[in-house]
């Protein structure tokens, strides 16, 4: 059941507060999602090599564990590694062939910190625990029932929005410029762990960023604060570049204090807070559209790690932000798009048990005139889900 109706609610640009997070990607939490999703793609593309289909898994459940460091001004060392614990179920056997799921899932994570983190060795740096085990007879059925695609594995509801608003954007745009290779090149001694929190008021916008200084490029004290004064500088000529804001500011390290020696400032040895001060779980960080935003629709289900061919809690998730993306992008007319998918355990994924679209016309505009344009464009979609499935299973949709 497909319904078209007109969206009831202020759109989140004129209402006078908007706040929005995005945690980067050396954020434990981010750490956490990037990985599990990064063992679902390489279990997935394992057991496609092995036996022409991917079998049942969900690898959503991790904790990283903090470590201990000792640091200082010019360096450092690891005293007790971090620990990343991978949970939860995968399929070890098939007619009598084994999977190495344990050594898949070790070798994807160190392929993803080492491709992530600079200074983050994964083999000195970090213990692993593999906490996998077989899944339920029904839930592992569903992957040998017939049909070209599967069935849902959960009752799950999901929802996507298009556009993103201009804070959204700034806030996004941010973290990806400071952990982009440019901005990393021109200032090694900046962390990965970046946390961005964007608060609009009016048309005014005040960004509270979190992002640590390498020890071993910090000779003191008073290094740390001009280099720190540096980075201010340029972070702050990139919001005020950023469009639709009457005004920008800066608020950096804001727990810095000047004379406290180490006390006083944001270093990190490693560029993760993992290595002493903070834990990540799977499903505390980021929604699969990259932020954290506190007023717009929120679904309970965390993507990452999933299997990308019959959990509902991954495909609808994403599906739902690309199909309202379709649609303010291919109807003339349509300002704003969100998209409710209901999955009902055991019937097939391209039959939700309902798909919902809510579209804000721009003015002049009605909903009726745009409806059947609509309902095409999601029609399409679940149409195509299987194609779309394998374009998770090959992890070209973020889910972080």
């Amino acid at each position: 059941m497909i319904t078209i109706e007109a969206y009831r609610g202020q759109p989140v640009v004129e209402q006078g507060v908007e706040i929005v997070e995005r945690k980067g990607r050396g954020h434990p939490d981010t750490i956490c999602d990037s990985v599990v999703d990064a063992v679902s793609v390489a279990l997935s593309r394992a057991y496609l090599r092995e036996f022409g289909r991917i079998l049942h898994h969900n690898i959503d459940k991790s904790l990283l564990a903090a470590g201990t460091v000792e640091k200082g001004f010019g360096g450092g060392r690891v005293v007790t590694p971090m620990e990343l614990i991978i949970g939860d179920r995968a399929t070890f056997t098939v007619g009598g062939t084994t999977v190495p799921v344990a050594d898949i899932a070790v070798t994807a994570a160190r392929e993803w910190i080492r491709a992530n983190l600079r200074f983050v060795d994964p083999e000195e740096h970090i213990r692993y625990r593999i906490m996998l085990a077989p899944g339920s007879a029904e839930l592992t059925d569903i992957f040998a029932r017939p049909g070209t695609v599967m069935a849902a594995n959960d009752t799950s509801a999901s929802v996507g929005y298009w556009p993103l608003s201009p804070t959204e954007q700034a806030v996004l745009g941010l973290e990806r410029h400071l952990n982009g290779p440019a901005f990393k090149q021109r200032h090694p001694e900046s962390g990965e762990d970046i946390k961005v929190m964007g608060l609009r008021q009016g048309n005014d916008l005040a960004v509270t960023l979190a992002m640590p200084l390498i020890a071993r490029f910090v000779e003191s004290e008073a290094d740390y604060f001009t280099r720190k004064e540096t980075l201010a500088r340029e972070i702050a000529s990139f919001l005020a570049e950023r469009s639709g804001f009457r005004r920008t500011e800066l608020h950096f390290n804001t727990l810095d204090v000047p004379g406290r020696g180490l006390g006083g400032v944001y270093l990190s040895l490693l560029g993760t807070s993992a290595e002493d001060a903070d834990s990540g779980q799977v499903g505390r960080g980021n929604r699969v559209n990259g932020v954290i935003a506190l007023g717009r629709p929120l679904g309970t289900e965390a993507a990452a790690g999933k299997n990308p061919v019959s959990h509902v809690g991954k495909i609808y998730t994403i599906l739902a932000h690309r199909l309202a993306r379709e649609i303010c992008e291919e109807i003339e007319g349509v300002r704003e798009a969100h998209v409710l998918l209901l999955s009902r355990i055991g019937t097939p994924i391209d039959r939700p048990a309902m798909a919902a679209v809510q579209l804000l016309p721009e003015r002049g505009r009605r909903v009726a005139d745009v409806a059947r344009r609509a309902e095409d464009i999601v029609g399409r979609g679940l149409a195509t889900i299987g194609d779309f499935c394998l374009e998770l299973a090959e992890g070209r949709h973020p889910v972080c």
